[in-house]
């Protein structure tokens, strides 16, 4: 297959050159060698040989010249079916076909069979330096040349819109078995022209060097590049020009020609017929020949080859979207349907994956959607993101997890609390009378994680699973990688770094609060460690994860520090003057209300309790968790109150200045199996074996009178230490 695509490309370089030479000896005898040939609307005499060669085309003699020179770039078929060799003779029998190709167009221009009506034919410099504007400020992401047609018409609309959505403009070149895409685009009524991004270019495959010497031209006139500066002007091409070719259809000699000249001068070629791929050359970024049959992928594999990033500009959804809508709260009277919390099974994840099985804008809801159920129902629920990119390390799937949060909040209508396998999502009815979907939660996600984390990802995948045996089976892989997520951090120490980092995500529902990120203390709601702070940090130096110099340290056993508080102060508008980050008695850190737990006081114990979201019953304090929680919650100082993440119990740091792990006297059963041997290991470092036992659980105690009776006897350590008021 090799050795046929290089003879091929051979054959369809001499093909081209034969077909320019005939030409200009046919004219020379008819005209004169005088005979003034080029583009309209131009300074550049025949652009590509220009920048390439630096000759100035402008009579039949130059390109006579030109001819004398592209057949030195001819090369002929080696023996064997030997790839490398192949490619280079391949790529240099292309660059003698765009050299003839441009001239054999402007030998058209010349006699007058071009433009064809219908067709642009040359782009003018006019034209060239409006959409120069419109791909440096964004509007434009970049530049699909497609040769050929697709293999019927509503295929050819599904590409071009695709394209559209995506703000790339679309040069249409070429015919493939007498169709071809322009002509396929108006059988559906697709409007064509400027104003839409789609430009018929030319109805011959030789057109398609319009769109070469229009990239060409844009190193000419953005890059600073000369005439004759071949290599500067192509590696601008490579680097700096956002262009793909789709070849699309049957592959004649002369598009297989075509398409190596197009890799020669950096562009990658992407086809829906069977070739031998090239992934790697030195003339392209990435890929320089792709290999894709599935037209719904086509598009992304073409960008993902040029390494262009297109923006989302509107999300599909039915409702109003935007980060006004992100403190909205969904009350249970307002509620269509609800899914984790205290009702369901329910978990987020973001797991990274493999570029060629990743399929980008894939969102797909397995099991009942929003309409099989019935008002205020629950469901399970379970949010697979897959992405990949070339720059996506395995270390940013939480920080890419963790704006789940804020990229759901902010549709209208719909609420979301917690983290992990610790969500809580509530869509309203308003929102489903619109036609709000379970689907649509996909829909945002895709949207949100390709425009905010672009400069990583380029496919992004979601799977939405509601059936609870799904659930459960992909809840267990979930799971295990948070525990390896948490497990980064072991061995690391507050006093081992100089910076801790701010986490102020939940500011929509709490404006004041603030949390401090430390290697000894991750956020409260257990998704954070400080190692994904800091990498959240170098991802997006202006969202939501800060670095905090500790600077002057003012007190070592309560944890206060001069940079600290001059942080928190300006981040929480100025209401919150003092941290202690290792007291929950003075100064105590905030809470929003994703917090994983609930420390509270019992000053009749002299101690702690803790309790964890999942549990319901009531606790030895006198409250529920959701009681609990809305008096803790909201950004405000509480001494003796604060929410954490559960892995803060097992922390050497945790309360330390109010006595530590030795002043609980209370935890859930759940709680403590959870935490297991850690919490285990850190009982006989702080109270010596069998130290667990003695802290109470709801089979010994759910009021304060049981809790007392079973803190005497079992002698609990928190009865004998210093009081805590």
């Amino acid at each position: 297959m090799a050795r046929v695509v290089g003879e091929l490309a051979v054959s369809g370089s001499n093909k081209a050159v034969a077909l320019a030479e005939d030409l200009v000896d046919k004219l020379i005898k008819e005209k004169g060698e005088d005979f003034k040939i080029g583009f309209p609307e131009t300074g550049f005499y025949l652009p590509l040989i220009y920048a390439t060669l630096g000759k100035e085309v402008q009579t039949l003699k130059d390109g006579k010249e030109i001819v004398g020179i592209a057949r030195t770039l001819l090369k002929k078929v080696p023996e064997g079916d030997k790839w490398d060799s192949l490619l280079n003779d391949a790529m240099d029998s292309g660059v003698a076909c765009a050299l003839a190709a441009e001239l054999i167009e402007a030998l058209r221009y010349a006699t007058g069979e071009l433009p064809q009506e219908g067709w642009q034919g040359f782009i003018p410099d006019s034209i060239l330096r409006s959409l120069g504007i419109q791909l440096v400020d964004g509007r434009i992401s970049g530049v699909a040349v497609i040769v050929g047609a697709a293999p019927e018409s509503k295929t050819a609309v599904k590409i071009i819109r695709e394209l559209q959505e995506r703000n790339m403009l679309s040069l249409l070149v070429g015919s493939a078995s007498g169709k071809n895409f322009r002509d396929q685009l108006a059988e559906e009524g697709v409007q064509i022209g400027l104003d839409y991004y789609i430009v018929p270019v030319g109805a011959e495959t030789t057109s398609v060097i319009h769109a070469a010497n229009f990239a060409i031209r844009a190193s000419l006139s953005y890059g600073g590049n000369k005439k004759g500066e071949l290599e500067k002007n192509v590696n601008y091409c490579k680097e700096r020009v956002p262009a793909v070719i789709l070849a699309l259809g049957e592959l004649d000699a002369l598009k297989v020609a075509a398409a190596c000249a197009a890799i020669r001068i950096g562009f990658p070629v992407i086809t829906d017929q069977k070739v031998p791929e090239i992934k790697e050359t030195p003339f392209t970024l990435h890929e320089a020949l792709l290999s894709e049959p599935d037209y719904s992928k086509i598009v992304s594999t073409a960008l993902l080859a040029k390494g262009i990033k297109t923006k989302i500009k509107k999300i599909d959804i039915p409702v109003a979207y935007s980060a006004a809508f992100e403190g909205e709260r969904v009350r249970k009277e307002q509620m269509y349907i609800q899914f984790g919390g205290k009702y369901t099974t329910a978990f987020e994840y973001v797991r990274r994956g493999n570029l060629d099985e990743v399929h980008d804008g894939k969102v797909q809801v397995l099991g009942p959607e929003i309409d099989d159920v019935k008002e205020g129902d629950a469901l399970p629920l379970g949010i697979l993101v897959e992405v990949a990119g070339r720059k996506m390390q395995k270390e940013f799937e939480p920080i890419l997890e963790r704006q789940m949060h804020s990229f759901l909040n902010e549709a209208m209508g719909v609420f979301h609390m917690g983290q992990r396998n610790l969500c809580w999502l509530r869509i309203s009815k308003d929102a489903y009378k619109k036609g709000f979907k379970i689907r649509h939660l996909g829909v945002i996600l895709h949207a949100r994680i390709q425009d905010t984390f672009g400069a990583i990802i380029d496919k992004v995948q979601v799977s939405i699973y509601t059936r609870g045996e799904d659930v459960e089976r992909h809840i267990a892989e979930a799971k295990k990688s948070y525990e390896q997520r948490d497990a980064r951090m072991a061995g690391m120490a507050d006093e081992s770094v100089d910076t801790f980092y701010s986490c102020t995500l939940c500011q929509s529902f709490a404006p004041n609060h603030v949390c401090i990120v430390k290697p000894e203390r991750p956020g409260l709601c257990g998704a954070y460690t400080w190692l994904d702070a800091k990498a959240a940090y170098e991802l997006n130096p202006v969202g939501p994860n800060q670095p905090v110099k500790k600077e002057e340290c003012l007190d070592s056993v309560r944890g206060e520090w001069k940079g600290v508080n001059e942080f928190i102060y300006q981040s929480s508008n100025k209401t919150l003057k003092r941290f202690h980050g290792y007291s929950i008695m003075s100064y105590p850190e905030t809470s929003c209300g994703c917090f994983e737990c609930v420390v509270a006081i019992l000053p009749e114990a002299n101690g702690f309790m803790v309790v964890n979201r999942e549990y319901n019953a009531m606790t030895p304090c006198g409250m529920t968790f959701s009681t609990l929680a809305g008096s803790v919650g909201g950004g405000a100082q509480t001494p003796g109150f604060m929410g954490i993440g559960r892995l803060y119990i097992v922390s050497k740091k945790f309360i330390s200045a109010d006595g530590g792990l030795k002043r609980i006297v209370w935890m859930t059963r759940e709680l403590k199996e959870i935490l297991g041997d850690k919490l285990k290991k850190r009982c006989e470092e702080e109270g010596g074996p069998g130290f667990i036992n003695k802290i109470a659980d709801e089979s010994v105690a759910s009021t304060s009178e049981e809790l007392l009776r079973h803190l005497e006897k079992v002698a609990h350590p928190a009865l004998s230490m210093p009081p805590l008021m």
